[in-house]
């Protein structure tokens, strides 16, 4: 069965309100969803396996803890690439395959124009990392993939999803964890999640017109 996590951590809702805030300006908004990105990827890793492995402090021995499981992180282009520093400050080991994507504007629809998975040996698990979480069409392509790929436990990171896009994903797909700091309640009619914060992707990269 899917599940929905939604993290209401107090130090990712001060962070989420700042990121939501239309006067932030780039510099301070890449920070922020670094910043909130760390505090959601927390939650998101708190059950990956682990196997013991000695460690020598300066003053004796012990049983410590390593992971014991092969990590990739799935940035959809471009908004994503935004979450990927946060995750593999925490994860170096991580791999980093890509999936571009880009919105149809006539449509809404996401069209693929980019897949850089490999042939063979999937990840035990995948992370998803989609700022924006708004129809689920791009998301859902990403997982599809993931599943042809062979992945056992996919992932979905996202700063802020929409109740029509989470309802869909659970329509699609039976067993995926979603991660998100806020749910909201609607998406317009150009398909921008309400209230949302704009566009993720405009706003990190300093491209907005």
């Amino acid at each position: 069965m899917t599940q929905v996590h939604v993290i209401q951590h107090p130090l990712l809702q001060h962070h989420l309100s700042i990121l939501r805030e239309k006067t932030t300006p780039p510099w301070l908004f890449r920070q922020q969803v670094r910043r909130a990105a760390t505090i959601l990827a927390g939650m998101a890793t708190s059950d990956l396996p682990t196997q013991p492995v000695p460690v020598h402090t300066p003053l004796a021995t012990m049983t410590g803890a390593r992971l014991a499981c092969r990590i990739a992180l799935i940035p959809i282009l471009r908004a994503g690439l935004g979450l990927v520093d946060p995750l593999q400050d925490m994860i170096p080991e991580a791999q980093v395959w890509h999936l571009g994507m880009y919105r149809d504007e006539q449509t809404a629809r996401p069209v693929e124009y980019y897949c850089k998975l490999p042939h063979d040996q999937p990840a035990d698990v995948a992370f998803v990392l989609d700022p924006m979480l708004a129809t689920g069409g791009s998301i859902a392509m990403a997982v599809e993939a993931l599943q042809q790929w062979g992945c056992p436990d996919i992932r979905i990171l996202s700063l802020i999803a929409s109740q029509p896009g989470i309802d869909f994903l659970c329509r699609q797909f039976a067993n995926l964890n979603l991660f998100v700091a806020a749910i909201d309640p609607e998406l317009n009619e150009q398909k921008f999640i309400v209230p949302g914060l704009g566009d993720a992707g405009d706003r990190i990269f300093n491209t907005q017109r």
